[in-house]
């Protein structure tokens, strides 16, 4: 997951990255605690042996919520810019989930960031994590490349600012917002719901080759 207003040269990025860490973990905690992330994913359709990448994996609650629907058939590929974050996610993770949930260094703004191959992925998970995007077109092309055909996208973020609970309103992206991102960048919208009393969800699809 980016953090804001980072630097795109090497020492002054990561310096950046680890000023915010704390930020962006307490971000991920307090979202959980207003969502449920086990039924959000089930609204995602995932299955038994799925393949999943949790893009801006950040704290892990998505991740693990994710391993415990895949299963041992499973893989979750957790994706963070955030290196010592990835390190306590995998401590953090239930022993029957760590053979299942493999921590990525990487960056999701970026073709190629992520690490991982190309069309490999059933579903990629966006949680609390638009609305620290800075280059919004390096992560939808990143995310197209990822998922196989067909493959699904669940976008969850924050509704609103709620009085500095979530981010600050100039970095709050609107469902509309959301919906106009991923549709003009090639995806489908297929249903969306309430992530939880101050989220949205958006589950969207690639197009079947």
């Amino acid at each position: 997951m980016r953090l804001l207003f980072y630097f795109r040269s090497g020492e002054r990025r990561v310096h950046c990255a680890r000023d915010f860490g704390l930020a962006r973990a307490t971000f991920n905690a307090m979202s959980s605690a207003f969502s449920d992330p086990r039924e959000n994913l089930l609204q995602l359709g995932l299955h038994e042996g799925a393949k999943v990448g949790d893009f801006g994996a950040g704290s892990g609650h998505y991740a693990r919520a994710a391993a415990a629907i895949v299963g041992g058939d499973g893989k979750v590929y957790a994706v963070d810019v955030q290196e010592d974050i990835l390190k306590h996610l995998k401590l953090n993770s239930h022993e029957r989930h760590q053979h299942i949930i493999d921590t990525v260094w990487g960056d999701i703004e970026k073709l190629g960031g992520s690490r991982l191959r190309e069309h490999s992925l059933d579903a990629v998970i966006l949680a609390n994590t638009l609305f620290q995007v800075h280059d919004v077109n390096g992560l939808l092309a990143e995310i197209k490349r990822v998922l196989k055909p067909g493959g699904k996208l669940l976008v969850i973020d924050w509704a609103g600012s709620y009085g500095g609970m979530g981010p600050a309103p100039e970095r709050v992206v609107s469902e509309h917002k959301a919906e106009e991102l991923f549709i003009s960048g090639g995806f489908h919208k297929v249903k969306s719901f309430r992530g939880g009393p101050h989220h949205y969800a958006i589950v969207f699809s690639v197009p079947e080759i």
